[in-house]
């Protein structure tokens, strides 16, 4: 059974900038082979049943051949699978694409492109620098820089000159000084604004500014490496002026979220916005536990309790999955009223048309049992390691209550050792902790003994604070326990 191949473009690095198209295309794939610039959040979405095979190359370094590379696309898609070949920037711009399909075609294997947004043009965007402007030119001519071993470079420098137009050099780090030499001897002149931006559309981002005549010394100043893009031309002079990027207040800055992978998405993506580094860290997951006799009998006399609790979006859908899985639906309800801890729960309710009776001003386990309404029985459909906040509230005001764990929470991350690393480096600025679930996550995920004094907590709540600076992490609270409220508190950094 035949299979087939994507080649999907993955953008220049900053996730935000990869196709809906491309998205939907790993999100179904068998096979994922994937090239080194491509960013982790991207790799993310590679589904946990997906082979996922990476072939990166640096420079002069290459692992995996490109003959080698053809190969795997054609033995998987004759194996009958979906492949995604996952390349960065757009496969068809000095990306091999073609070389790729080349083999496809002769053995009739289907196949696909997905383009993707250009480091030529999402780069110098990045870095302030529109490559066309009628004031200053009218044309721009793409370049690879790329000087094989032992060869010349392969441009026609004098036919670059004479376009007059923009010039942008992919892949041109180490043949930079060639590249500007030929240039001048051209007649190109040695005032011409000129810029190299460095790890363009990432957090990591630099633009270096100069003059065709100083560009590669500043380059080597500065100590640039690949990937960078060297751009030549009077629009490089409008950089400072349209500098949008290093202008964003978070820049610099880089944020571990801590977010469960179910739930993540939104903070990092707001923080990303604001010009952070983020790292998607999530250290918890949950796993319902089944069967659950005591849910099961609960959801049989549910006209026992007067008031629902509910502390997670997991512990609702939970709930309503082992309700329908008994036939009933939101009906079953009638007469009961609903509490959720915070807005996201109570969001979570509205997905089954429901809108919560009582959610408290303070979004915690603790002012939830202080503040429900309640005269009657209290069903609490909840994690196991649960907040024992919520059940002494109540019990000191003497509200009845029935506790069903109904699943479990996980701490881990595979990625462990490596935030540890970074943690001690002194290169991580802050976590953001949306429970105290996730600073528990967190701490037994590097180790208590890891040095937690080295970042800041950006909390959710008075409570999560607490449980951050029990194991030493300084702490900032939110002055909403929202994730709309995290971000404002980290716009104030």
């Amino acid at each position: 059974m035949m299979g087939h191949v994507t080649l999907v473009g993955a953008g220049p690095g900053d996730p935000g900038l990869l196709t809906l198209k491309g998205k939907k295309a790993i999100e179904n794939a068998d096979v994922v082979v994937f090239d080194r610039l491509v960013s982790r959040s991207i790799l993310a979405l590679i589904p946990p049943t997906a082979k996922a095979i990476d072939v990166g190359k640096r420079v002069n370094v290459h692992p995996v051949p490109q003959e080698e590379i053809n190969q795997i696309l054609l033995r998987e898609a004759l194996g009958g699978a979906n492949v995604v070949r996952l390349k960065g920037g757009d496969p068809f711009l000095f990306g091999r694409g073609g070389e790729e399909l080349e083999l496809l075609a002769q053995h009739q294997v289907p196949f696909q492109v997905v383009p993707g947004v250009t480091s030529a043009l999402a780069v110098p965007a990045y870095g302030g620098i529109p490559v066309t402007h009628r004031d200053c030119c009218s044309s721009l001519h793409i370049v690879t820089g790329h000087q094989r071993a032992g060869k010349e470079l392969d441009i026609d420098f004098d036919a670059l000159v004479a376009t007059r137009g923009t010039l942008v050099f992919l892949m041109g780090v180490s043949a930079l000084p060639q590249i500007c030499e030929g240039l001048l001897k051209a007649g190109m002149d040695p005032n011409t604004p000129a810029a190299i931006v460095e790890r363009g559309t990432t957090p990591a981002q630099r633009r270096i500014s100069a003059t065709l005549s100083t560009l590669a010394q500043a380059a080597q100043d500065h100590q640039v490496v690949s990937p960078a893009i060297s751009v030549v031309g009077g629009v490089c002079a409008l950089a400072d002026s349209f500098d949008w990027f290093d202008a964003l207040p978070l820049k610099g800055r880089t944020f571990v979220v801590t977010r469960p992978a179910a739930h993540k998405g939104t903070l990092a993506q707001g923080l990303r916005e604001l010009g952070a580094k983020v790292w998607e860290y999530p250290c918890i997951h949950t796993t319902p536990i089944t069967p659950c006799p005591p849910l099961t009998a609960a959801l049989e006399r549910l006209e026992a309790y007067q008031w629902i609790a509910f502390t997670s979006p997991v512990g609702v859908q939970i709930f309503f999955d082992a309700l329908h899985g008994q036939g009933k639906d939101s009906r079953a309800l009638a007469g009961v009223k609903l509490a959720a801890i915070g807005p996201g729960t109570a969001a979570a309710l509205k997905k089954y048309g429901l809108t919560a009776d009582y959610v408290p001003a303070v979004y915690s386990a603790q002012d939830l049992g202080q503040g429900i309404p309640a005269t009657g029985t209290v069903l609490l459909p909840r994690a196991q390691e649960g907040s024992p906040l919520l059940t002494q509230a109540l019990t000191q005001r003497g509200i009845s209550y029935e506790e069903i764990a109904v699943y479990t929470t996980h701490y881990d991350n595979p990625r462990s050792p490596e935030l540890r690393e970074a943690l001690e480096a002194g290169q991580l600025s802050y976590v953001t902790f949306t429970s105290a679930s996730t600073v528990k996550g967190f701490v037994a995920s590097v180790g208590e003994d890891a040095p937690l004094g080295n970042i800041t907590g950006l909390c959710i709540g008075a409570q999560t604070a607490q449980e951050a600076q029990r194991h030493g992490i300084p702490v900032l609270i939110a002055e909403e326990a929202t994730i709309p409220g995290l971000l404002r508190l980290a716009q104030t950094l």
